[in-house]
């Protein structure tokens, strides 16, 4: 049986294997240890396998003009977050958007700080997917804890789901996206069949928090959001 469980990770992650990705864009550093420093007061938890609680079911999808809002404390350090139905209405009660849609269990700056570092997670992801103890690995990558949760459910149900279209890919050794602009077999069967549920439950992901990705999307499905509400007032030194 473990045979069996390593063969499936082995093929899950080689169905993604691309030409090596660009080098990422440099991210400011004080930028990422100030989002690391900071402290959710109300983070949002993972307790059961959304797979097992949505099987057969979409989850409900948050409205499209809905926002997930970051509300820092006077102490620059602890901070909020909540879901509005608006930019406006997330404004009006002195939050920023950290990222479109509602706030789920990524939706932390300590998991926005791991997305805008690493542009590839394909890669780091699949390779904790091949371990045994692959949510231990997910948050040595830097992720939350919640976070980590379910990346780890994310990864066993597209084993489950996804493992023939993966082998396949693999076999033909497709790049992660096609000349089309489209995403290779085992990409789309993620997306399709583990997708939506991971959306809705992470909250953030790289596309609605504004970070472009190793893998090609088009500039219209990648939001536009400016990660600037960690750093000091302007007139914090007058």
């Amino acid at each position: 049986m473990r045979a069996v469980g390593l063969l499936q990770a082995l093929l899950l992650a080689a169905c993604a294997s691309a030409p090596a990705p660009p080098p990422p864009a440099a991210v400011d550093p004080h930028l990422l240890a100030s989002l690391r420093a900071a402290e959710p007061l109300n983070p949002i938890g993972v307790d059961e396998d959304p797979y097992a609680t949505w099987a057969g079911r979409a989850p409900p999808a948050p409205a499209p003009s809905s926002v997930c809002g970051v509300r820092l404390e006077a102490d620059r350090t602890h901070y909020r977050l909540a879901t509005f139905g608006s930019v406006a209405e997330a404004a009006e009660l002195g939050y920023r958007v950290t990222h479109t849609g509602a706030c789920g269990a990524c939706s932390t700056l300590q998991d926005l700080a791991v997305y805008l570092e690493r542009p590839d997670l394909t890669s780091p992801v699949r390779r904790c997917g091949m371990q045994t103890g692959t949510l231990g690995c997910l948050e040595s990558l830097g992720f939350s804890k919640a976070c980590a949760r379910i990346w780890n459910f994310n990864v066993q149900n597209t084993k489950r789901e996804c493992f023939g279209v993966c082998m396949r890919s693999w076999m033909s050794g497709e790049a992660s996206t096609t000349i089309d602009g489209g995403l290779n077999e085992c990409l789309q069967c993620d997306e399709v069949r583990s997708g939506p549920v991971f959306k809705a439950v992470a909250g953030r992901t790289r596309r609605n928090s504004g970070i472009h990705s190793s893998i090609q999307r088009p500039d219209e499905q990648v939001s536009h959001v400016v990660h600037d509400y960690v750093t000091a007032p302007a007139d914090a030194g007058h």
